[in-house]
């Protein structure tokens, strides 16, 4: 199955306008980009499983109906996979920002102190 979301993915590391790297750290950018596709992964395996429960119940075949059961259990597993992905991720985020926003801080502090 071609992957219709394919296009839409894209480079999360951070760049300025001109294209060149604005810094940041590597491993939280390469952590954020990895939680992404874990995401991605697990939506893509809920769309898979939403076009067999669809296909299984236009089927009307009692044995398809009673599989749909445990496809929709996996759905819901899966659903709080991607809240607790995001959930991580939310929380890596402000660790990040507020991490950056220290050695800024810092590093003005520094460049002060030279002056």
């Amino acid at each position: 199955m071609a992957d219709s979301c394919a296009g839409n993915r894209r480079d999360l590391s951070p760049k300025s306008s001109d294209g060149a790297q604005d810094g940041g750290d590597p491993a939280v950018w390469a952590a954020f980009t990895e939680n992404f596709r874990q995401v991605q992964s697990v939506l893509d395996r809920n769309r898979v499983l939403i076009q067999q429960v669809n296909e299984n119940h236009q089927s009307k075949i009692h044995e398809n109906m009673v599989k749909n059961v445990a496809l929709i259990q996996e759905i819901n597993g899966n659903i709080t996979k991607v809240v607790s992905l995001y959930s991580h991720l939310s929380e890596n985020f402000s660790t990040a920002v507020n991490h950056h926003g220290e050695a800024r801080s810092s590093a003005s502090a520094s460049e002060g102190d030279k002056k």
